[in-house]
């Protein structure tokens, strides 16, 4: 944490909850305020406030993020509640948890400060743009949390496609980028410090750059990157329509560009994916993967996968189950699906019970969990 400075200034502390992507928000957060003189603190104990940065992406996150809050509540401490589920819920969080004393959506955690400073003065805040619109660039201050040499830095925030089970651009909004000479700054700086790994992320990596150069521009973005004096270049969430051989060849010709690609797939039957809304990817799984391997013979490839989505068959479920099989990823992920509420999927037919999902993620013939 950033070390404490002698100031009348209250003491603050940061939990963090969710994703890489909430975690980079948590740094920014760390960084304006210790920028700002006040003392920064993993210690609740020893806090004035406590902000918790909270995930609301399925109902399992949500859960801990309230036991969190309530803990806290619990003990007395003047909450901030920032992240998802302040975007989620808004001004109900302030009606139902008397203890928090702001809520700041996913779009303002850059007003921190200004939400402390108000809070000082007695000040219930609720500050939550309805539809954020706003990302940092290398200019805004940042504490990293992470191990020494590995650095997680965002290209690119939110999502335009609208998946049928997903809730996030709801909680984050439509794609925004990042241009490549903020990345391509933001990276030297990282190296300057030391650090040995850029891990690339954002909701869709492999549209980067299409909302404000007309299309995708990932492989311009790597082979920038390439120019920065860092060992590894790493990306997550690569969708497999976005890996054209224009992407592939400049993972394949940048040499800090590691040969990993972490593809969402979440299915393989074209049934599935057209009630997932991802009638676009039945087409493309086997061809793009057929091609990373023949281009990245040494390639490490990781995926996602929702099991028990309504309507899901028995039949279905056994081609995901061929499927990879098949491809034989070298890391699976497997969730059962999670119906959330404002999403298409929540009020899709032929919702399977929580004890069938739980059977076909973790029965006999389930695709190993949490890898």
């Amino acid at each position: 944490m950033p070390e404490q400075t002698q100031s009348s200034k209250p003491k603050i502390a940061i939990s963090h909850l969710g994703c890489e992507k909430n975690r980079i928000d948590t740094e920014h957060m760390l960084g304006l305020l210790a920028e700002a003189g006040y003392g920064v603190d993993a210690n609740d104990e020893a806090s004035d406030y406590t902000i918790v940065n909270t995930c609301s992406f399925i109902q399992d996150a949500r859960e801990e993020s309230v036991r969190t809050l309530v803990e806290l509540a619990e003990a007395g401490k003047k909450i901030v509640v920032t992240g998802c589920m302040a975007q989620h819920f808004q001004g109900q969080l302030l009606e139902e948890l008397p203890e928090a004393v702001a809520v700041v959506g996913t779009g303002d955690y850059n007003k921190i400060v200004d939400v402390i400073e108000r809070t000082e003065q007695g000040e219930r805040v609720e500050l939550v743009t309805p539809e954020p619109t706003y990302i940092a660039d290398e200019t805004v201050p940042r504490y990293r949390t992470t191990a020494e040499g590995t650095a997680y830095m965002r290209i690119a925030e939110g999502c335009d496609y609208r998946c049928a089970f997903c809730i996030i651009p709801h909680l984050r909004g439509n794609q925004r980028s990042r241009t490549i000479e903020s990345i391509v700054a933001e990276a030297k700086r990282l190296a300057a410090e030391g650090v040995q790994e850029i891990i690339l992320i954002s909701q869709i990596t492999t549209n980067y750059g299409k909302d404000i150069y007309g299309k995708p521009m990932l492989a311009e973005l790597l082979r920038a990157l390439g120019e920065v004096d860092v060992p590894w270049i790493r990306m997550h969430y690569a969708y497999p329509t976005g890996l054209t051989p224009k992407v592939i060849d400049a993972i394949r010709e940048t040499p800090n560009v590691l040969s990993y690609l972490d593809l969402p797939l979440q299915h393989s039957h074209p049934q599935v994916l057209r009630s997932m809304n991802r009638p676009w990817q039945a087409d493309v799984n086997d061809r793009t993967i057929d091609r990373i391997k023949e281009a990245l013979p040494d390639a490490i490839l990781r995926t996602t996968l929702i099991v028990g989505f309504p309507g899901e068959t028995e039949e279905q479920f056994e081609h995901l189950y061929q499927f990879m099989e098949r491809h034989e990823f070298d890391h699976v992920g497997v969730f059962t699906f999670s119906a959330e509420e404002g999403t298409a999927a929540f009020d899709l037919p032929n919702q399977l019970p929580q004890e069938a999902r739980s059977l076909l993620c973790c029965g006999s013939r389930s695709i190993p969990c949490g890898i």
